[in-house]
């Protein structure tokens, strides 16, 4: 079992942005999600030191965000214990996208070979995302 941990705010992954030039349309990443994905990078190329695993993938996730300054203190604990989650935008596929595509080269060959995935949201005074990776019998 291998374990990640991105400390920062987790940022989902933005629709993408279209762009003409000339005859041609581009598209690319929104700046918050082309940052994040930087952020990712680095923080993987810092704990990973291996080369990227091959074959068939688990990859669990669990994102931890900010909890709210407006609340009372009660509502505050509750979150930090995990008995409130967050039911609001942004979506957990979301949050998966934006932290798998930068680990592909890094962690795997290609993010294509996550074929099992557990996505969970939590509160927490110390946001980050927090991956395990399994490698699975083939």
């Amino acid at each position: 079992m291998i374990k990640l941990v991105i400390y920062g705010e987790p940022q989902p992954q933005g629709r993408p942005r279209f762009a003409r030039r000339g005859n041609f349309v581009t598209t690319y990443d929104p700046p918050k999600s082309k940052a994040y994905k930087a952020l990712v990078k680095h923080q993987a190329l810092t704990q990973w030191h291996s080369e990227p695993l091959q074959g068939a993938l688990a990859c669990k996730v669990k994102v931890y965000r900010s909890i709210q300054k407006s609340g009372s203190k009660r509502e505050k604990a509750l979150k930090e214990a995990g008995k409130i989650r967050p039911t609001k935008k942004p979506d957990v596929d979301n949050y998966f996208k934006g932290v798998t595509d930068p680990l592909t080269g890094i962690v795997w060959e290609d993010d294509d070979q996550i074929v099992e995935a557990t996505i969970s949201k939590y509160y927490s005074n110390e946001p980050r995302i927090e991956l395990e990776i399994e490698e699975l019998e083939q």
